[in-house]
């Protein structure tokens, strides 16, 4: 098994970042500014990435991608729990 020490740091960068938009919107509740396409994106990488290692290269980083895709999987829930909320918020304070 050849693990690559770059893909490793690599995802737990990722894995590092996430948490702080994830914070930021579970104490504000404020997801206005984010990109739900931009995080499907992601969510979609992640899953490729965890495909190619189950058939190509089945190694103990997909753990990681794994954890990866939880992570903004659930960041991309917040926003579609809060959205609506913002925009009525946001209708509300231009009257």
């Amino acid at each position: 098994m050849n693990v690559s020490i770059f893909e490793i740091l690599m995802l737990l960068c990722f894995a590092c970042s996430w948490p702080f938009s994830i914070v930021k919107a579970l104490r504000t509740k404020v997801v206005i500014g984010k990109s739900p396409i931009f995080m499907s994106i992601i969510v979609l990488g992640y899953v490729f990435g965890i495909l190619h290692k189950v058939f190509y290269h089945p190694d103990v980083v997909v753990f990681l991608y794994l954890f990866n895709l939880l992570i903004v999987s659930f960041d991309l829930f917040l926003y579609c729990k809060y959205i609506g909320k913002n925009r009525r918020d946001l209708l509300s304070d231009q009257k």
